[in-house]
């Protein structure tokens, strides 16, 4: 029998000055992890009782549809190279070097070191599908360590990849991880959304994000409450209502106006007495992405959109193939655009054709070094007479319209979303939350069992490539989701599937006798019936334990007090504050009525 007094529980009265959010003030106070560093958190007693359940879930479910590896977490610089992602992944990737000078990393995904055991024994279709998965502790370093337990340098994740011989075959493998996914999120009692993502530097075709919303997340999802529409806003599309246009002026060709000192959209709108829906936007950026070498390439895109729009930069990186953006310097503007800053516009730039998306080398593309990427968002599309910058000074253009006025290089949803706007389903207003991420899912294709070599002979013997899917879980991410969506003023609670413990017994006044006996007994019978039980047997007042319990996420709470003489215990259900007097002699009978509703 767990007894409080002899455990380590070092509860805290007040939220260390540091934390921000809900989780990580009240984690730290439950005394369930303590900070040694930026970005790295120690699992105390609680915690780690409380992640071992969690991890446990995982386990048990994966275990349906695949089989536990457990994989280094220090890597060899080669396997990295062969993918591709020793220079991509950049800052972000712990390296080191051993004694001989050989470069190392530590693992923040596995999926070179899966790759590489694949393409060492993988080598008929008869060996496949394969699903191999791990729980095992990543690294990344976090530039800005923060939220507690949600941005960290050191976490825990299951990571699954699956083998499989085609693309029908990796649907099935997939198709396995989002029901198996669905699964755990149940069984651990978060309230979640499933959301089409980008895949970002994992690559890959198709991606599905799990979150749980709540204010302490740093992901933003739109979402539709009326057909289920859920996207992140990498992702996320929406229905533009229609916009009034200008009426042309003069002979209806571009036309040169006076606007001194006006250079932002508010200022022009205003000068002009116009909307901003009417102003075309020019966002100008270097677009970068490492070559083979290393070394940094560059080339100049300009993104034109609705002056009431923003750019999501994600959107339009994967659309230009870049890894970053960073804005034009004076000069870049200058060069490409012939103008100022503040007035620049499409009209008179040098655009590169289609094809270049595909080209980074600039030097082998030769031609004329003002040519610009230019990237037209699908808002301006059919839009006409609109008000655009003149690249020069002071002044900007009427009556400009889009493919007529000037030409572009690509036409794509480059903007991001904003709340209100039509779902692209259903029409519904969309709404927009921050979240968590607890889980991803991937259909990573052919990028890595291709990069790096692995093949097997198909049905006919010809040697073919395995293509891949990756599945990710982070582990302390659904204790964190937990604690967002269960709190209050007091401290939290789990649900019981995931608590340390399901029920704390507390004996109000453990000198008693009758009390100090009656608790025992209780904790004994529930601790008999499976239930995970603590008993606070310590010689405080109720009010200090009542406190206490209330802090942990202990779902349930039996106060056994002065009605221990009549037979009589108090229930008190933590998440509604709900208390119940309950006969001892039936104290067993009613958790087990409550447990299917509770799990």
């Amino acid at each position: 029998m767990h007894r409080w007094s002899q455990l380590f529980i070092p509860t805290l009265r007040e939220a260390p000055a540091d934390a921000e959010v809900a989780s990580h003030k009240l984690l730290v106070r439950a005394g369930y992890i303590r900070q040694l560093g930026a970005g790295i958190y120690s699992f105390l007693f609680l915690g780690n009782r409380t992640t071992q359940k969690i991890m446990g879930i995982v386990r048990e479910e994966m275990d349906k549809i695949g089989q536990e590896f457990y994989l280094p977490a220090l890597h060899p610089r080669e396997i990295w190279e062969a993918s591709g992602r020793w220079v991509a992944m950049g800052e972000n990737m712990f390296r080191l070097k051993d004694r001989k000078g050989a470069d190392l990393c530590l693992g923040m995904t596995h999926e070179e070191v899966m790759t590489d055991i694949a393409r060492k024994e993988l080598r008929s279709y008869k060996q496949l599908p394969q699903i191999w998965y791990q729980i095992q502790t990543k690294f990344r370093d976090e530039p800005r360590p923060k939220s507690g337990l949600l941005r960290v340098r050191q976490f825990i994740m299951k990571d699954a990849y699956s083998f499989d011989i085609d693309a029908t075959g990796l649907d099935v493998s997939y198709q396995k991880h989002y029901d198996t996914y669905c699964r755990i999120f149940d069984r651990c009692g978060l309230k979640y959304m499933v959301i089409d993502a980008h895949s970002g530097a994992m690559g890959g075709s198709q991606s599905q994000e799990f979150m749980v919303r709540t204010p302490a997340g740093e992901d933003q999802v739109v979402s539709c409450e009326k057909c289920n529409y859920a996207a992140n806003m990498e992702k996320a599309t929406s229905k533009l209502a229609p916009v009034e246009d200008l009426k042309p002026e003069g002979d209806g060709k571009p036309l040169l106006i006076h606007t001194p000192g006006k250079g932002a959209i508010a200022d022009v709108s205003e000068f002009l007495q116009i909307s901003a829906k009417q102003d075309i936007k020019a966002v100008a950026y270097m677009a970068q992405k490492p070559g083979d070498d290393g070394k940094m390439m560059e080339q100049p895109v300009v993104a034109f959109l609705r002056g009431d729009h923003t750019v999501n930069e994600t959107k339009l990186l994967t659309l230009v193939k870049a890894s970053q953006v960073r804005p034009m310097q004076t000069e870049e503007v200058e060069l490409c655009f012939q103008g100022p800053g503040g007035f620049i516009g499409p009209i008179g730039l040098v655009v590169k054709p289609k094809e270049a998306l595909a080209g980074w080398d600039v030097k082998k593309q030769g031609g004329d070094p003002r040519a610009v990427t230019v990237v037209l968002d699908e808002g301006l599309i059919g839009r006409v007479n609109m008000i655009c910058g003149a690249n020069k000074l002071d002044y900007h253009l009427k009556n400009v319209t889009p493919g007529r006025d000037f030409q572009y290089t690509v036409a794509a949803d480059i903007r991001s979303v904003t709340a209100g706007e039509d779902c692209p389903n259903c029409g519904a207003p969309l709404r927009i939350d921050t979240a968590v991420e607890v889980g991803h899912i991937f259909k990573l294709g052919y990028k890595y069992s291709e990069s790096m070599g692995a093949h097997v002979l198909d049905r006919n013997g010809k040697e073919v490539t395995p293509i891949m899917g990756s599945y990710g879980i982070g582990i302390e991410r659904i204790l964190t989701a937990a604690v967002e969506q269960n709190n209050d003023e007091n401290g939290f609670w789990l649900p019981p599937s995931i608590a340390p413990f399901e029920v704390v017994v507390v004996a109000t006044n453990s000198k008693d006798e009758a009390v100090r006996s009656a608790s025992e007994d209780i904790a004994r019978q529930l601790e008999a019936s499976g239930y995970d039980v603590l008993l606070d047997d310590r010689d405080e007042r109720p009010g200090v334990k009542f406190k206490d319990a209330d802090l942990v996420g202990i779902p349930f709470r039996v106060n056994v007090g002065k009605k221990v003489t009549e037979g009589t215990i108090e229930v008190v259900r933590r998440s509604t504050l709900q208390r119940e007097d309950v006969k001892i002699s039936v104290i067993t009978e009613y958790f087990q009525d409550l447990r299917p509703a509770a799990r």
